[in-house]
């Protein structure tokens, strides 16, 4: 395939910029500004504010100008996903799920959560029998990311998922969002089931939107944004987590972890091989979830 000039390709250096490139229609102007859907560097003139970060005008327009690389007429996202008309459906949905499991938990009977939330080992009266992840019951690691107790708990939690969801899931796709979102809130629950006592109950979305927040660090430290809001926002919620009573803080620990790095392998990809290292990614923290809870159960029954 042919290279144009001041396509991501092949960077133009602008003319008394030294080790800047120049933007892809103005080759005289540096920038060090990037389009977030094909990276070709662009200058104020030609960037279209986004949702996360500046757009090319050719990127805008649905690739619909001549004369630039295939990236910018099939629009891709800074890890590689397809842009969606609509970059808040998948966390509509997960909002969805977490409130429509609140009403429906609420109305049943109070066993209902105890059969859904999140515990290493313990003896139900109710059953007569030991219940909990260490006995098989692996879906707990799941169930317990949607629940929610009492109004304020979903109440904050959905908050910063309406807040921390739609730029993610504008920047990483739809498909790679709820990758982050499942297997942060998992590494919350593994970390949960490995270090809280074992008849410890536990629930909520917080492992996930710790989660969201680690991405959202890793995602502005990509774009070279300002850190500090984030940084801010992190700090008050970790002081928050460990000063306020009756908060799983593994949870909200494991959750950051996770999110923070597989967030960080989705968007330091090389672009040609985006899928093969987003998939690992994904996979060894997968591995890495179930190892701790294979390590955890063994200590429980073996």
């Amino acid at each position: 395939m042919d290279q144009v000039p001041g396509s991501p390709q092949e960077p133009q250096n602008a003319d008394g910029e030294r080790g800047l490139p120049g933007c892809y229609r103005h080759p005289d102007r540096a920038t060090g500004i990037h389009c977030t859907r094909c990276e070709r560097p662009i200058c104020p003139e030609c960037m279209v504010s986004a949702s996360v970060g500046f757009q090319c005008q050719d990127c805008v327009r649905g690739g619909s100008g001549t004369g630039h690389s295939a990236h910018a007429t099939a629009p891709r996202t800074i890890a590689g996903g397809v842009v969606a008309a609509d970059p808040r459906l998948i966390t509509k949905i997960l909002l969805g799920l977490n409130v429509a499991l609140f009403i429906a938990v609420s109305a049943a009977d109070d066993g209902l959560i105890g059969r859904l939330d999140l515990i290493g080992l313990a003896f139900d009266p109710d059953q007569y029998r030991l219940v909990g992840v260490a006995e098989g019951e692996w879906y707990r690691l799941v169930t317990a990311m949607f629940l929610h107790q009492q109004v304020a708990h979903i109440a904050f939690n959905m908050l910063s998922l309406w807040w921390l969801g739609p730029p993610l899931e504008a920047a990483l796709g739809r498909v790679r969002f709820v990758a982050l979102y499942l297997i942060a809130g998992l590494g919350g629950s593994a970390l949960s089931y490995l270090l809280a006592a074992q008849n410890q109950p536990s629930l909520g979305a917080s492992g996930a939107i710790f989660g969201l927040l680690g991405a959202t660090a890793v995602l502005l430290r990509r774009l070279n944004h300002d850190m500090k809001p984030v940084l801010i926002l992190l700090a008050l919620n970790l002081v928050f987590t460990f000063l306020w009573p009756n908060i799983a803080w593994q949870a909200h620990v494991g959750g950051l972890v996770v999110g923070a790095a597989v967030a960080y392998g989705m968007v330091h990809a090389p672009r040609d091989r985006r899928t093969l290292v987003h998939t690992l990614t994904c996979v060894v923290a997968l591995l890495a979830v179930v190892a701790v809870v294979w390590v955890r159960t063994l200590q429980l029954v073996g």
